[in-house]
Formats: C-alpha cells, structure tokens, sequence
C-alpha cells in the first residue's frame, strides 16, 4: 500500500465480534453476553484519534459493554446492531464530509466484505474468513481481540499518517 494512501486515511471503521474481540461469546448467569477486549488495542484507538483520525464501530450485533469500552476510549461514533454496514457507513462518512478513499476499514467476515470493498484501505484480522481476507488490501498477523487492531493502528500510524504530517508541521 503506499504511503499517499496511508497519509491520507481520516476515519477507520472496526467491528467488533471478531475484531475488536475474539468473535466468542461468553454469557453471564442472567443470559448477558460478555466480551473481552484487549488493552493494547484500546490505546491504539486513543493514539490514533490523537493524530486526528477519526474512529468508527459498526457493529452486527447490539452489547452495553461495547458502548462501555467506545465511551472509555472517546470513540463518538458506535453504531451497533446495523445489517447493512456499508450503507451506515456511507451515512456516516456523508455527516463528517470524508470521501471513502480517505477511509480504512477492519473486518473479519462476509458481513463486512462490502465496506470493506469500499474504503481505500481494508484490513482483515488473521484469523478472519477467508472471503473477508480475500476482500483485504492486508491481513494483521495478530488475530481479533488480540492486537490486531493496535497493529492497524501502529502501521497507520508508522506510514506517515496524519501524525506525521502534524510533526512536519510543527518542526518548520
């Protein structure tokens, strides 16, 4: 991928079953499913949105732990229980004015393959379906919910993303 493409990425959209999580499904003693996020990836999210790009969850599935986790790491933009990512996601990139060449994505299965067709920087998780890796510009080497999503975080960050260009800024 090149750098042009990397510097020029404003929004990254996640799932989270499978991505943000390791895709298992733990239930509590009253019927509540919980989830497991790992710690490396939540300050992924908080150095990348200090760089300036702006985080997005688009979710199949509805869980108050996800809304927890996004409001912890100042995520603003958590849709959950939405069928059609890609049309969700075009609304959203419509509200922030961001064309979807200024966007990435990280999915991990069939439901995320349109959005991923339509950013200009889509990532699968190791361990995602192979259609969904099929669909991916890269895959992580880390699976979901264990890091993969700080190693997107840390590649857009280390291939001149907007961090970058606000350090250039700064130093003239």
């Amino acid at each position: 991928m090149s750098r042009k493409t990397v510097a020029a990425i404003r929004l990254l959209v996640l799932d989270v079953d499978g991505v943000l999580t390791d895709g298992r499904l733990h239930f509590g003693p009253r019927g509540e499913a919980l989830k497991l996020f790992h710690v490396r990836d939540g300050l992924g999210i908080k150095q990348i949105a200090k760089a300036g790009i702006e985080i997005a969850v688009i979710s199949g599935r509805k869980s108050k732990m996800v809304d927890v986790r996004c409001r912890e790491l100042g995520v603003k933009h958590v849709y959950q229980g939405v069928e059609h990512k890609l049309f969700e996601f075009e609304r959203l990139c419509a509200r922030l004015k961001i064309k979807p060449s200024a966007c990435a994505c990280i999915g991990d299965d069939v439901p995320d393959v349109p959005l991923m067709g339509k950013v200009a920087l889509a990532f699968a998780v190791a361990d995602a379906h192979a259609e969904a890796r099929h669909a991916a510009h890269l895959v992580t080497k880390l699976p979901g919910g264990h890091g993969a999503v700080r190693e997107v975080c840390d590649y857009l960050l280390a291939n001149n993303g907007p961090a970058g260009h606000q350090r250039k800024a700064r130093a003239r």
